[in-house]
């Protein structure tokens, strides 16, 4: 591997004790096709001048990176799972496979896998990805990452070679190997775990790697949490998960598992399974098939996330006062209201005018797509910036009430009315018909026409909000400048 100014390995996980992770081996595989590589990504973090033979080596073999984790670890996890407890979990076909940093913010990144083979937590399985699976992902990564949402993004995906059985698809179906990019991989299961264990010692530690990794200010000063380093984290946590679901809300999109061992304390989405975008706006939409009473349907993510966050103070209780922790648990109401008009003003392409003004557009927006039943994804490409563009009409009193409050707020980027994006005639959306009829030609005839075309126009899409990833050339880089420095 070439040098790169922009390549900062840094295996912090390394810095902790055991008893949170195990040393495993990559999975053996007949073949490695390359079917995505993100190169935008790839480029920010310093391995997107890897060549063809050395990116299989390092994503799809998944030989050690230069300075990093010389060996992958699967991590140790417990969970909730629709609210039952498990504690036969952890990555069973997945690994941390290498941490580095960005080049543009500093803050620590991980790569992690997915069917890269069996670990002691595969229970059964064989550790492996379908194929489809993996495109699945890739797509859900790229439009929420596309509409401003934080979360992991999918760096390589090779197929395997491999066919595998699964009941969910027809079979014998196609595998991958994914890896994916994010700025952790401890999740809420990870605590639980060590509550589960009565492990106050390794508990404290990962408190405060989790405070120096991925909230040092809450190290420095938190008036709410005083010095009590698991308050302090715990209300950091809170803040951060309030922010994706609203972006959740906003985008239209239904995680289907929001399970405590799908989610991290770097506030990040991932690990998408059974995902949706709603069609219209409905509170009842459910992903997964096997969501039979709707737990974790569109309108009930916040209740969810709200749920797992009052798991995680549970955990946390082992080294900190119980009234402290439900109190910072308890900042998540305000926090995703706030932040829940600000990704819908964004989305809109809306200033902000004012709390008051903002929760009320909020409210008589989602009245008005609740019961208008009109394309989710339609309404915002139509009004994007208050210009109606589209060619649906809308009426009735709700949308009276809607338009009328539209129209005291200015565009916050009128000039990107001009964007390519908006010469469409339709929104970029991700339904689940549209995932389907990319998958078809692929399964059919390995025809990936349509999956590129797709991932082209959701980064069309990505432009709009903003959300091109900026390359360190492009902008001040703290940590090249302190490498010229000799620091």
């Amino acid at each position: 591997m070439p040098p790169s100014p922009w390549y900062h390995p840094d295996p912090r996980f390394l810095d902790l004790s055991g008893g949170l992770s195990d040393v495993v081996r990559p999975a053996g595989f007949p073949r490695h096709i390359l079917r995505f590589r993100n190169q935008p990504w790839a480029l920010r973090v310093g391995v997107g001048q890897l060549s063809a033979r050395e990116w299989q080596l390092h994503m799809g073999a998944l030989r050690p990176l230069p300075g990093n984790l010389p060996q992958p670890l699967a991590l140790r996890y417990h969970g909730h799972q629709f609210r039952h407890y498990n504690p036969h979990l952890g990555d069973g076909r997945g690994f941390l496979h290498a941490q580095l940093r960005d080049p543009i913010d500093g803050r620590l990144l991980d790569l992690g896998t997915k069917g890269s083979g069996t670990t002691p937590w595969s229970r059964g399985g064989d550790g492996r990805l379908t194929l489809k699976g993996g495109v699945r992902e890739a797509l859900a990564a790229e439009m929420l990452e596309a509409l401003g949402v934080d979360t992991c993004k999918i760096l390589s995906l090779f197929e395997t070679g491999e066919s595998l059985i699964r009941h969910d698809e027809p079979s014998p179906t196609r595998a991958c190997v994914m890896v994916r990019l994010s700025h952790g991989h401890i999740r809420f299961g990870t605590f639980q775990r060590l509550f589960y264990q009565r492990d106050s010692g390794l508990m404290e530690d990962l408190v405060r790697h989790a405070l120096r990794i991925h909230y040092p200010q809450r190290l420095q000063s938190d008036d709410s949490a005083g010095d009590d380093p698991a308050v302090a984290l715990l209300g950091a946590v809170t803040e951060r998960v309030a922010a994706t679901c609203a972006g959740w809300m906003a985008a239209g999109f239904v995680h289907g598992v929001l399970n405590t061992d799908n989610m991290n304390i770097s506030g990040e989405s991932f690990d998408y399974g059974p995902y949706r975008f709603l069609p219209t706006c409905d509170p009842a939409f459910v992903a997964a098939y096997f969501d039979h009473q709707g737990l974790y349907c569109y309108g009930r993510q916040p209740e969810a996330v709200r749920w797992n966050l009052d798991r995680l103070a549970d955990a946390l209780s082992l080294i900190a006062p119980r009234e402290a922790l439900a109190a910072a648990a308890e900042g998540f109401g305000a926090a995703f209201s706030r932040h829940f008009d600000a990704a819908i003003l964004t989305r809109l392409g809306l200033r902000s005018r004012n709390l008051e003004d903002d929760d009320g557009l909020t409210t008589a927006l989602f009245r008005f797509l609740e019961r208008s039943r009109v394309g989710f994804d339609a309404f915002f490409f139509d009004w994007y910036g208050g210009q109606k563009k589209g060619p649906r009409r809308y009426q009735g009193r709700e949308w009276d009430a809607l338009h009328e409050l539209m129209a005291v707020y200015e565009a916050a980027h009128p000039d990107k009315l001009s964007l390519p994006y908006f010469s469409r005639a339709e929104p970029c959306a991700m339904l689940i018909d549209e995932i389907e009829a990319i998958w078809a030609p692929i399964a059919s005839g390995d025809d990936w026409a349509a999956f590129e075309d797709k991932i082209r126009a959701v980064r069309e899409l990505a432009v709009v909000y903003g959300r091109a990833p900026q390359m360190p050339g492009d902008v001040r880089c703290p940590l090249l400048e302190r490498a010229a420095l000799g620091k």
